[in-house]
């Protein structure tokens, strides 16, 4: 099976860290969260890949082919941001078949077996039921659970059947001229979207089933990155880390195995990449990147990117790669 992975995005709610890095690489419970999704699709049988690259894409191929040496990925550059339409469109030569999408700002707990009780759908839209459903696209679906529309950010609770954008199509060439119609258009609000085009199958007599996901982690800003860290740290994520005697520990964390952490309270919900060198300081609910230096700090709440320095900051920062900030030391 084939799968579109869109990659080309700037990440500007998680800046600065995606300054120099692209925000599927950014990590929770110490790996990147394209890796989390890559090997999910992997479990699910995708065995052909095709990643839409734009911000550092050389950073995304470099990846690819250092943890996924043998699955087969072609690379497409969206070269110029004109929403998720856009972005799938420029798939289309390489599409052969049913095929997969998935949107690398969250992770999901999907059940993939939909696909085969719903084997005569047209395709398959995963949702996630919410209370704020203000802030989604929600889904309005008919009494046997199929797409009727998709409304953005409603004002009244219309549904709180949130669009997580992971969609998997069966009449793929159906889908390629409803983008192709919807990119005739002047774009709305300056983007070509993706549901639109689901909207034109719909319209054409598509049944695009809809399937509820178990959960559903936001990776896009990044106080939702710091719950997402904590949620797959909880599931075992990170492994076990052999921290010294002078290391008090409280609830889940990860630290890479050549991370060096002392005389230091670590924890609820942090992470500690690779090299990096914890000292005489309190860390909570907080990630750090790798081949960073924390001494004698106290960091809530906080983003530390790599080979970063931080000697006696207090509070809440968000430093990206090779910052370095000095307070006042105790």
């Amino acid at each position: 099976m084939q799968a579109i992975i869109p990659l080309a995005g700037m990440g500007t709610r998680v800046r600065p860290h995606t300054h120099t890095r692209p925000k599927p690489l950014l990590r929770v419970a110490n790996r990147p969260v394209l890796s989390y999704v890559v090997e999910q699709l992997r479990a699910e049988g995708v065995d052909d890949l095709i990643c839409i690259t734009g911000h550092l894409a050389g950073q995304i191929r470099a990846f690819m082919a250092e943890e996924f040496p043998g699955l087969p990925v072609t690379y497409v550059e969206q070269s110029v941001q004109r929403g998720t339409a856009d972005a799938i469109a420029l798939a289309e030569p390489h599409v052969t078949g049913p095929v997969l999408i998935v949107f690398v700002d969250t992770l999901f707990d999907a059940d993939f077996s939909v696909l085969h009780r719903h084997a005569s759908a047209s395709g398959i839209i995963w949702a996630k039921e919410v209370e704020d459903y203000q802030r989604f696209g929600v889904i309005l679906t008919d009494e046997a659970g199929f797409m009727k529309r998709i409304v953005e950010k409603p004002s009244e609770p219309v549904s709180k059947l949130a669009n997580i954008g992971v969609y998997y199509v069966k009449d793929h060439e159906l889908m390629f001229e409803g983008i192709r119609h919807v990119m005739d258009r002047d774009p709305d609000l300056g983007e070509y979207f993706l549901t639109d085009a689901f909207q034109y199958m719909i319209d054409r007599g598509a049944r695009l089933h809809t399937a509820e996901v178990g959960g559903w982690f936001d990776c896009g800003q990044p106080e939702t990155l710091l719950e997402t860290n904590r949620v797959m740290l909880e599931r075992g994520h990170g492994g076990d880390p052999d921290l010294p005697d002078s290391v008090t520990v409280d609830g889940a964390i990860a630290v890479a195995a050549d991370a060096v952490v002392e005389t230091s309270a670590v924890g609820p919900n942090v992470s500690v990449a690779a090299g990096s060198r914890v000292r005489g300081s309190r860390l909570r609910h907080t990630i750090v990147g790798a081949d960073s230096v924390i001494e004698d700090c106290d960091l809530i709440d906080s983003l530390v990117g790599d080979r970063v320095t931080l000697r006696g900051v207090r509070g809440r920062v968000s430093v990206g790669d090779d910052g370095v900030v000095e307070g006042e030391r105790t």
